[in-house]
């Protein structure tokens, strides 16, 4: 058997996520049955599953037939508590496929040399973009985003094929989105929603149902942290009803659970939950998870983390967050989604705060204020959970309110 530290990421998963809910083995197991099909010419062996699942949180056996139904024990997907590793270098790409770089797309387009070529290196240049959202410094990213955008409107007005404005549309439409993200980050709200409308429209020309469904995801995100979640709920059946086939459908749900959790109602928070993990089990696992508009499964568990932490799951919320800022840390403690890692230490924050642990509540939030790259109202927004149990809990504190009054710096920036 090999040591407790050496153990695969999946194994010490497994076991954290059952201490988490303090069930023991055979609980789990019990849990783990009750999602299998039945096979009336193999009965159930329960304390065979046992040993099994005694040796999978050893690390011994890795779990391939029951790697699904495992996941749906702990309310998570396949793909986040078995991920498929797939990190890519975008610039490199676009020259391995193409045979060109960013100089020469850039003369091609200006020149109106569209050719299947220069259409594939723009495409794949706007998914290296979208990668890039993550970590890239946002008045960087804006303004190579608008430029490409630019690019690609320019192209709208030159003569090509009906396939090819088709495929312009589409990809005017992703640009679009990318940098009403980034505008709402950057405390634009307005900018925002009028590139956000842009979008949906681009989307709608293109028939691009990716597109406009992630137009009506960015409505419910402003909606979010607007604090209408009503407007959320309705944007995010809105979205679904028009791409329920789409990656983008399982983080609609997740932001109407996100809603659900902060208008107290427990029930369909889960309910929500339940619809999204369902829409990313039906999909194979994306080819590009670092793409912002693809809906990786590790993602899911950031979403699931919000959720937790705002219906008071204080032990989930932990691990869950625990798990996100394992997955987006390199090896050398590179952050590559330094806005999860942000949001996962104010979860840490609320926990600690709540445990009555001030000192590491403070660490954990200041450490995510101080973050260089932030969405501003995201940040805002979860920020506030840790401002409120701080104002409730140690409101006498001079340090706690130090940390209340850098939160509302933040705000009003």
């Amino acid at each position: 058997m090999i040591t407790v530290d050496d153990r695969p990421d999946w194994a010490r998963r497994m076991r954290d996520e059952r201490a988490a809910r303090n069930w023991s083995q055979r609980e789990a197991v019990e849990l783990l049955a009750a999602r299998l099909p039945d096979d009336p010419n193999a009965p159930l062996d329960e304390q065979g599953l046992l040993r099994q699942w005694k040796r999978w949180e050893n690390g011994d056996v890795f779990p391939e037939k029951y790697k699904t139904e495992i996941a749906h024990v702990f309310g998570s997907t396949t793909g986040a508590f078995f991920p498929q590793r797939s990190r890519r270098d975008g610039r490199a790409e676009v020259l391995a496929v193409s045979g060109m770089d960013t100089v020469e797309i850039v003369t091609r387009l200006r020149a109106s040399d569209v050719d299947q070529a220069t259409l594939d290196a723009l495409r794949i240049t706007v998914d290296r973009l979208c990668c890039e959202y993550a970590y890239m410094p946002a008045d960087q990213l804006l303004t190579e985003g608008r430029a490409w955008l630019g690019r690609v409107v320019g192209l709208l007005r030159q003569r090509v094929s009906l396939s090819q404005l088709r495929e312009l549309y589409a990809l005017a439409g992703k640009l679009s989105l990318l940098v009403g993200c980034v505008e709402y980050d950057s405390g634009q709200p307005r900018h925002a929603e009028a590139t956000r409308q842009a979008a949906l429209s681009l989307g709608e020309e293109a028939g691009h149902l990716g597109v406009t469904g992630w137009a009506y995801e960015m409505r419910c995100w402003f909606a979010l942290t607007r604090g209408d979640y009503r407007g959320v709920i309705l944007a995010a059946a809105e979205g679904v009803a028009l791409a329920p086939n789409e990656s983008v459908a399982a983080q609609l749900y997740a932001q109407q659970a996100k809603a659900w959790a902060r208008l107290g109602d427990r029930q369909q928070t889960e309910i929500a939950l339940d619809k999204g993990r369902q829409v990313l089990e039906s999909l194979p696992y994306p080819d590009s998870v670092e793409n912002h508009f693809v809906v990786d499964p590790a993602k899911y568990d950031f979403y699931r983390m919000d959720c937790y932490r705002r219906v008071g799951e204080d032990r989930l919320a932990e691990q869950l967050a625990g798990e996100v800022i394992r997955v987006n840390t390199d090896w050398d403690g590179t952050e590559k989604a330094p806005m999860r890692i942000s949001e996962a230490r104010i979860t840490l924050g609320v926990v600690a705060a709540r445990a009555g642990d001030l000192d590491s509540a403070l660490s954990y939030g200041e450490r995510a204020l101080g973050s260089g790259r932030q969405s501003l109202p995201s940040l805002s927004m979860v920020s506030s959970d840790l401002g409120q149990v701080l104002l409730q809990r140690y409101s006498n504190v001079a340090e706690a309110e130090d940390f209340r009054a850098h939160l509302h710096s933040l705000k009003a920036s």
